[in-house]
């Protein structure tokens, strides 16, 4: 079966349609071909800021109609918006810069839509949080976003107290303005030597990007004053978990090593315990010198 892309069958499938559309973080060379067909076909675009996506459009010579979809007016335009695609109008979402409802508005429209049975479609693109991941240089296995730090201190600090034994990799965007007080708190609470990567201006003319501990963060970011400016994407390493030592340790390494070289001890004693077999090796090695 041929997967070509053809503007002709969009037109068909579109109708009655709601397209969750990702448009570029800030290079317009990572719109996607399929971004831009679905926009330039659609009934309607419902933008977060008109004025600011006017410009994409603009760029990219489509002149599709657009209406404002934001946090404000997001509760009493979803019912317009769903009305229109209950009568066959097909509507593209999109936000300012990257794809959309990752803490974007959007979710009581596709919300409704899911209700009503309307058809929903996905358009891949680019994501901040997806890309500060992809470079940040720690575990991507299991990660957790966290959206937006609360803008009072008190508030954040109760924020990200829970955060403290979380154990994934964590996704934060935090407002220009705050990152040197955001920094400071996550100091206080996850710790000095705590792993992150601060990622400001991702795919811009001015793309920062750093790994370091929260303490070497805050100290640089206190010292530069262009990294208070632009958008801001943080990648904190999760805790690391010790694993506790086995209550009967020595009490089997001791039997063991009564009975068994070292060596064989301490592997044994590993695959009992869950314990580092080269851990146990030392230990098992005192016991015995001990008993000699």
């Amino acid at each position: 079966m041929s997967t070509e892309y053809s503007p002709e069958k969009v037109a068909v499938c579109m109708t009655g349609t709601l397209y969750i559309v990702a448009t570029p973080i800030g290079n317009l060379g990572d719109i996607t071909p399929r971004a831009v067909e679905v926009l330039k076909q659609v009934d309607l675009i419902a933008a977060e800021d008109t004025r600011h996506s006017q410009r994409l459009l603009s760029h990219l010579g489509i002149s599709t109609r657009m209406q404002a979809y934001h946090e404000h007016n997001e509760e009493y335009q979803a019912d317009k918006l769903i009305a229109r695609l209950q009568q066959g109008d097909s509507i593209a979402v999109i936000s300012d810069a990257g794809t959309p409802l990752v803490s974007d508005p959007g979710y009581r429209l596709l919300d409704r839509a899911h209700e009503c049975n309307i058809r929903v479609v996905p358009v891949p693109g680019a994501c901040a949080a997806i890309a500060a991941m992809s470079v940040a240089g720690l575990p991507t296995d299991r990660f957790s976003f966290e959206g937006f730090p609360p803008a009072k201190q008190a508030a954040r600090l109760s924020y990200l107290q829970p955060l403290k034994e979380e154990t994934r990799t964590m996704v934060f965007y935090i407002s220009c303005h705050r990152i040197g007080e955001t920094l400071m708190d996550m100091k206080s609470v996850f710790g000095e030597q705590r792993l992150a990567t601060f990622a400001r201006e991702l795919t811009k003319t001015y793309e920062t990007i750093r790994k370091a501990t929260l303490d070497e963060l805050c100290t640089w970011v206190a010292e530069d004053a262009m990294q208070h400016k632009g958008e801001i994407v943080l990648v904190v390493a999760g805790s690391v978990k010790e694993k506790s030592a086995h209550p009967l340790r020595d009490e089997i390494l001791a039997v063991l090593v009564d009975e068994l070289p070292v060596k064989q001890a301490s592997k044994i004693a590993s695959r009992i315990t869950g314990i580092n077999k080269n851990e146990l090796y030392e230990a098992a090695l005192k016991l015995k010198n001990k008993d000699d």
